[in-house]
Order: C-alpha cells, then structure tokens, then sequence
C-alpha cells in the first residue's frame, strides 16, 4: 500500500508536507527530494529549512518552533493563491509534527484550503533511526509519547507513562526535555521505576543521522534527565527487552517478537 495520501485535485495550488528523516541527505526518500525540488516556496522552522539545500528562484520562509499553526495558516494561503507550496517537517511529518498542524489550519480555516491538492510525503522518524542504530528495540508493541507538556497536561503524560509500562510496551520519547521543562524527564523516569526493573534499557539517541550523533545505553536505575536535549530521542525497553553484548562491538538491544505464552 502506498503510503502517501494524496486528497483533492486542484488547479488552485498545492501544497506538500514533507518529512526530510533524521538528517542527512542519504536519509531524504526519492518522492521527498522530488517534492522539495518542484516547490515553488518552502515553509518550516528554521533548522529544519537548513536542512534543504538552496534552489535558485525558490523562496524560503522560516518561523519558530511555536507557531505551527500560523506556519500552516501561511503556507496554505501561499498555495490557494496558485503557489506549489512545500512545508518542510523533521522526521516524519506524521509523528508530532507539521502533518497534523496543517490538517488542524484546513479544518478550521478557509473552505477554499479544502479544494487543495494535499499530499503527505512520509520520512524516517527519530524513533525508527535511533532503533536501527540500537539493534530492535521496537520488535513487538511499542507506543510513541512526547514528554512536551505545551499542548497535553502533564498528568496526561504521566498516566500514559505508567499504563504504557503496566502493557508492556516499550517506548520512545519525543521532546524530552527543554529549557522551560528541565525537570520534566527526571520525574518520567521516576514514574516507570516505580512500574518497571530498573535493569529494563533505556537508549538515548542523540542527533542520529547528522555529524554530532551519539548513542549511550544505561539501565533504568540509571537513567538521569541530564542525559538528554531536544535532539534526542529515547527508548525505554519493556519487561521482555535484552541485551546481546558482542565482544569489542557495540551491544544489541531488541525486543523478542514473541510475548506471553505464545
């Protein structure tokens, strides 16, 4: 099945949100380079634009991390005035990011935003490199939480963390921890220790796919907030999650696809 959902047919404009993976070049699908290289104009925040090497003739706009919305707002506005309009997104665009903002502007916005050619261009999210680098730690269920507190209460969050620990799941963390929430991850860890072993693996990985990569690989007993920035995403293994040690290799963390009695 493809994965690219493509809605309406227009003359009017279009518009793609396209994920540019994790960050290098070699990480950039085919269909996603084909999309940045008709676009006309390019929307996103700043770092992620960077990303995108300049085209002559093809204008840029950049915006904050924050305005999501108005981004969206712009770039939808952009195309229904005839433009081939990209929105540029890290990762997946799908998976906490633009995707959803900018369905979020069409559906509250303008009726005319719904007659535009939308299509969603999918990319390597965080959780999926940093996986990849580890070994298999997403090899049976596993969900994904962001620790950003901006648009979710932070009890939300802290609830997801303990029933997602009492299923079983292992699970990735976007957004762990920022200036305005320094503490935040500090007090996630601490509410799956009183769910899980503190030897269950917790995998911190930091700018996967760009220069600056770094893995480390603590158990939970260990795991400290200090460990980790924005350009981070974790993994905290479940119950069933190993480690294979490999000498003078790095180690291999994989969940077994098998659970229970089966």
């Amino acid at each position: 099945m493809n994965a690219t959902l493509t809605f309406g047919n227009t003359t009017a404009g279009k518009i793609a949100v396209v994920g540019l993976g994790p960050g290098e070049p070699r990480f950039l699908t085919p269909q996603a380079s084909a999309a940045l290289e008709e676009a006309e104009a390019l929307y996103g925040y700043m770092p992620y634009l960077e990303r995108v090497p300049v085209r002559e003739g093809q204008q840029r706009f950049a915006s904050d991390n924050r305005e999501e919305l108005a981004r969206a707002g712009a770039a939808l506005a952009h195309a229904a005035a005839g433009a081939k309009v990209a929105m540029v997104s890290g990762g997946d665009p799908g998976v906490f990011a633009m995707a959803a903002a900018v369905i979020e502007a069409i559906e509250t916005g303008p009726a005319e935003w719904r007659a535009l050619d939308l299509t969603i261009v999918p990319g390597i999210t965080a959780m999926l490199a940093v996986a990849a680098r580890a070994g298999a730690p997403l090899g049976h269920d596993f969900c994904a939480v962001s620790l950003s507190d901006n648009l979710k209460p932070w009890e939300i969050i802290e609830t997801r963390l303990r029933l997602a620990a009492q299923a079983g799941f292992a699970m990735a963390f976007y957004n762990p921890v920022s200036k305005a929430r320094p503490h935040q991850l500090d007090r996630a860890f601490e509410v799956l220790r009183e769910e899980l072993a503190g030897t269950v693996p917790v995998i911190f990985g930091r700018a996967v796919g760009r220069p600056d990569e770094r893995m480390r690989l603590v158990p939970l007993t260990n795991a400290r907030g200090h460990m980790a920035d924005m350009a981070t995403c974790i993994i905290v293994g479940s119950p069933e999650t190993r480690i294979v040690e490999r000498p003078g290799l790095p180690a291999l963390v994989y969940t077994p696809r098998r659970a229970g009695d089966a």
